[in-house]
């Protein structure tokens, strides 16, 4: 599976227009108010290129009875008309964004949503390669992006156009078609310049995101390995590579804003030029009597009142370029399938006796290095099973087989008979309870991440796995008790802190299955001690799976297997081992002699 990447796209790649198509399911769930809120759209726009005519009768009046006695209500009464119609016009539009808010923000919330669930989907390759801070960047923007392409493609393109045509009918109507000409003349100039430089400066837009997204993945990167920095005095380094990144982006918005400067410029003298062109033509038929100072007033405010829009119009086909490269890469990320993912006719996994059986695995997380090679063994259900072996032997990718975070290449594994692959992965992973090496706490009370073994148990059902996991004497030491935040990562508790929360939540979790992936590597002997007393009676008639490096921990186990190079080279009892004296005895005269027994 190719990782994510930051330049999945070179800085001239086109995106795609079909993108928003794919919004139209997100309108689909409020149609009733997609409906009204066009409605309300065309009514503002029939308000708006009315308000103009009423200009032009008012000015025709005044004008054309001047120095006579005048009936003040008929101005007054079209002062009236027109001061309704430029109400009408911002009422019918404020109500169009009140009707479709509910579809923009339910539109980002469905996307939110989709992403989230997306993201915890995929396999464990793409996280361990994703870069957090930049992919936060990608959605963060990506979600924005789609909300501004849902308002501003029904809410402004489609009205400005309508607007045009309006306009050009009138103007075809009441006066002549060289005002019709000289409009449709500067509205294709304008957007074919509009188009084309939008296109060219595109690649800045790109190069901006992309250094934008390596700059923030740099500051998250550094600030969560705040302590990694600290040991090493590099405050300056890390600072120095920062800015770095921040001199990329620098000059990438720089090119970016030059470039806008450029378009804005360009923009406006298309506009001066098509106004000093229509309105010398106006006062040219007003000399001659040809239209009134009423129509030479209705063309000014037409004039104006198109040309705001249009303006706006070159804004927005350049914030819809930004928005679909947003988007796009939103949509990629979204595009690419899980790399594990439930077979079509996937079943429930049915745990009876707990048996696990690894057949002739093969593994490899890269073809030309290989991990597993024919390993073969079986944990009976009940039974407790040791893996030890060198670094790097093969041990942790087992539990992560097991709990079908890759899939083998060759071979099986099965429980109680049933292939792994062949069941869901939700009922596959809900019967097996993982203490891995490293916990990773979430930024929130002891008592939620003690609970987040099963986010539904009871208070004392928390308390309960917290005393199994002697974690109450240090829970009531603490000011805030089961209150207390732990810290991003929960980096406020030690690492035999962290391992017990981990070992009270597989406790709460209750499995059939274990998985204990070096679960006392961050405990001193004391508490090592307690806890060995813990896990061998929570393991207590379930299958357990130990990966060990302290030998001394799993002295107990019903079987130790010893790995090397990716197979197994050794079998037995903790005495039937030593007593061989092969890799086991070796390992443990290593351990004894350095005095970790």
């Amino acid at each position: 599976m190719r990782a994510y990447a930051d330049n999945d796209y070179p800085a001239d790649h086109k995106p795609d227009w079909k993108i928003i198509a794919g919004l139209w399911p997100y309108l689909t769930e409020f149609r009733g108010r997609v409906a009204l809120a066009l409605s309300l759209l065309v009514l503002a726009k029939l308000a708006t290129v009315s308000t103009p005519i009423a200009l032009k009768y008012i000015v025709d009046y005044l004008d054309q009875n001047s120095g006579q006695d005048l009936l003040l209500w008929i101005p007054v009464l079209l002062v009236v008309a027109y001061g309704l119609l430029r109400f009408g016009s911002t009422l019918f539009n404020e109500l169009r964004d009140a009707v479709f808010a509910r579809v923009a923000e339910r539109a980002m919330r469905r996307v939110s949503l989709r992403v989230f669930e997306h993201l915890h989907q995929r396999e464990l390759g793409f996280h361990l390669d994703r870069k957090t801070g930049g992919l936060a960047r990608d959605i963060e923007r990506g979600t924005n992006g789609i909300s501004f392409l849902l308002r501003f493609t029904l809410f402004n393109i489609a009205p400005t156009l309508l607007e045009i045509l309006l306009v050009a009918g009138i103007l075809l109507v009441v006066f002549n078609a060289g005002y019709v000409i000289a409009i449709l003349v500067a509205v294709v100039v304008y957007v074919v310049f509009s188009i084309k430089v939008t296109e060219w400066r595109t690649k800045f837009v790109r190069e901006a995101n992309a250094r934008d997204n390596q700059s923030n993945s740099r500051a998250v990167d550094s600030l969560l390995n705040y302590e990694t920095v600290k040991y090493f005095n590099n405050e300056r380094f890390e600072a120095q590579r920062y800015d770095s990144d921040l001199e990329e982006w620098e000059q990438a918005r720089l090119k970016n804003r030059l470039s806008l400067a450029t378009l804005n410029a360009g923009q406006a003298l298309i506009i001066g030029v098509a106004l000093i062109v229509i309105m010398a033509m106006a006062v040219t038929e007003v000399a001659s009597g040809e239209i009134t100072l009423g129509d030479f007033t209705m063309i000014n405010a037409y004039l104006l009142q198109l040309f705001i829009p249009l303006n706006a119009l070159g804004f927005v086909y350049r914030e819809i370029r930004q928005a679909l490269v947003n988007v796009e890469r939103l949509f990629k990320l979204l595009g690419d399938k899980p790399a594990i993912e439930d077979a079509p006719d996937a079943r429930e996994l049915a745990v009876d006796k707990g048996e696990i059986r690894f057949e002739h695995l093969h593994f490899a997380y890269r073809k030309d290095r290989p991990i597993l090679q024919d390993v073969d063994f079986t944990i009976p259900a009940g039974h407790k099973v040791a893996v030890v072996g060198a670094s790097g032997a093969g041990k942790s990718t087992l539990a992560r087989l097991l709990f079908r975070f890759y899939d083998v290449d060759e071979g099986a594994i099965r429980i109680d008979g049933q292939d792994i692959r062949d069941v869901t992965q939700d009922s596959l992973r809900a019967a097996i309870g993982v203490v891995p090496q490293d916990t990773v706490l979430f930024n929130d009370t002891l008592y939620r991440n003690l609970a987040y073994g099963r986010p539904d148990a009871t208070e004392e059902e928390v308390h309960r796995a917290a005393r199994m996991a002697h974690l109450e004497h240090f829970i009531h030491s603490l000011p805030d008790g089961y209150d207390t935040k732990v810290g991003e990562r929960g980096l406020k508790l030690s690492g035999g802190e962290k391992q017990r929360v981990a070992i009270a939540r597989v406790i709460l979790k209750n499995p059939p299955l274990l998985i204990l992936d070096e679960a006392t590597s961050s405990l001193d002997s004391l508490s090592e001690q307690a806890i060995l007393g813990a896990l061998k009676e929570v393991s207590e008639h379930r299958t357990t799976l130990v990966i060990a490096h302290r030998l001394s921990t799993i002295r107990d186990a019903d079987t130790i297997l010893v790995m090397d190079g990716g197979r197994i080279v050794e079998s037995g009892s903790h005495n039937e081992l030593l007593a061989t004296g092969g890799h086991y005895a070796h390992l443990w005269e290593q351990q004894h002699r350095g005095g970790d027994n």
